[in-house]
């Protein structure tokens, strides 16, 4: 029999006192029912932390992340912060440190001073069961914070809501995030990983020469990345009017029609929070089919263009390509909805049309602080998707007002996108090269510089880029003008 049974158990029971309606007319369940919760393993899971000094016990509660706010009786919360407190200043934990810990942030007396301490040590004789205390504590917090979530929720609805997409989202968000926390991600003894990484390099001696990845379809960028791989966050930056979302649609075209008959289509997810979906779906159609698309907008086409057209649309309408194109995301927003997608369809790839126009959670703290949270989303993302993210960038003035090719330091607002990235890739000019030069070229060169890359060499790569159609090509030395 596990020392829980020692006490008198604390779960779900009605309280005496009456339920009270609410402002909306119905009943506020929470208000005569206690929560779920029990006192014997918020206790024996504080004896385990307070035992032998407390270290190991402490370490597991933080790797199952375990909180003040898990446990359900305040002087709980109280004391576990203490002890986290101990552990963070490397101090060795028993009852006599703990009580003048407690004594000079003023709340010993607050849980009960010796008498409750003592209480709580002699709850169990060994931690050996601290296991079942972790998951006993941490599921009933669980159910405490749906609760919590599914009682707000009610009240909302008895509520008119302006905007039924975004309160579902929001609830969406708050259950995940429950979701996400309840998941613990722990090191991996040496050998799943090994094995990953022998069966990626039979892969590799077996099929020579061909991409590990996901085709960028540019030869030379091919040929230094290997493809885009599972995980990665890829940012693709430039300044306005450079062709980053052109980059990007000949990018997604090369994942969903892939040159090599091997590989299959790529399904791929597009958000984007500058063009609508119709504008990027007629511009994918002309970058496909070759159509110049002043003259598509002026209505002046030949039937063999119209022909084209007709059977480019016919065949990219049958791709596993999804379009988001709703203003305003967070980058939970954004997370839910690919979540909610890659739960109906396998996702491969998703692309961000671009980073600096994603909402962040706190208007309130300073933009750069958003755009590495942001970042940082992103680039959870793709760990959690298991797909590579390529999100599209702005570039600040700097290169432009120095008159020099763009470098790492350029990423706008914050540093930390640097940092996140697995590869960045800064699309500009050629040196040398101005608006002078450009005027009456149908066909631009263009440098794709390969800044960072975290697995393998940065460099330069020639491209061309075709006004007339808005398509990036491979550069050819004899490429006209």
């Amino acid at each position: 029999m596990l020392p829980e049974t020692k006490g008198k158990k604390q779960n779900s029971v009605l309280a005496p006192n009456r339920a009270k309606a609410s402002k909306s007319g119905h009943i506020n369940v929470d208000s005569f029912r206690v929560p779920p919760h029990s006192v014997d393993s918020e206790q024996a899971l504080l004896a385990c932390c307070i035992q032998e000094g407390g270290q190991e016990s402490i370490t597991a509660c933080i790797e199952n992340k375990i909180m003040p706010e898990s446990f359900f009786k305040p002087a709980h919360q109280i004391v576990f912060q203490a002890l986290l407190d101990l552990y963070k200043k490397g101090t060795p934990v028993d009852e006599v440190i703990l009580c003048e810990h407690l004594r000079s942030k003023r709340e010993y007396d607050t849980v009960g001073g010796n008498a409750y301490i003592n209480e709580i040590v002699d709850r169990i004789d060994t931690p050996a069961h601290l296991p079942h205390y972790l998951k006993r504590v941490k599921e009933l917090y669980i159910l405490r914070r749906l609760i919590r979530i599914s009682t707000r929720t009610i009240e909302e609805a008895y509520s008119e809501q302006e905007d039924m997409e975004m309160f579902l989202e929001g609830v969406e968000q708050q259950i995940f995030k429950i979701s996400e926390d309840r998941i613990t991600d722990s090191a991996k003894p040496i050998k799943e990983p090994l094995e990953d990484a022998v069966n990626q390099i039979n892969f590799m001696l077996q099929n020579r020469g061909q991409l590990t990845g996901i085709p960028s379809g540019f030869l030379d960028l091919d040929k230094m990345t290997s493809g885009f791989k599972p995980q990665e966050m890829i940012v693709v930056a430039a300044r306005p009017s450079m062709g980053k979302t052109s980059l990007a649609l000949n990018m997604a075209e090369a994942a969903l029609m892939p040159k090599a008959s091997k590989r299959e289509p790529t399904p791929t997810l597009m958000f984007s929070l500058e063009m609508s979906a119709e504008q990027l779906a007629m511009r994918l159609l002309c970058s496909y089919t070759h159509v110049d698309m002043q003259k598509l907008k002026d209505g002046f086409l030949s039937q063999e263009s119209h022909k084209e057209l007709a059977k480019g649309a016919n065949l990219l309408k049958d791709l596993p390509l999804w379009i988001d194109d709703s203003g305003s995301l967070s980058i939970l927003e954004m997370r839910a909805k690919a979540r909610r997608v890659q739960a109906q369809k396998s996702l491969g790839l998703v692309i961000i049309d671009y980073l600096q126009l994603i909402s962040g959670t706190d208007s309130r703290v300073p933009r750069e602080q958003q755009i590495s949270e942001i970042s940082r989303g992103v680039k959870a993302m793709a760990k959690e998707l298991n797909v590579p993210v390529i999100v599209l960038s702005q570039l600040n003035r700097d290169s432009e007002k120095e008159r020099r090719q763009p470098r790492l330091s350029d990423l706008r607002e914050s540093g930390s996108i640097e940092q996140d990235a697995d590869l960045v890739l800064l699309l500009s000019r050629q040196k040398d090269a101005d608006d002078e030069k450009e005027r009456g070229l149908s066909v631009l060169p263009r440098d794709l510089i390969v800044a960072k890359q975290r697995n393998g060499p940065v460099g330069i790569v020639p491209l061309v880029f075709n006004k007339r159609f808005t398509r990036f090509e491979n550069y050819i030395d004899d490429q006209p003008v």
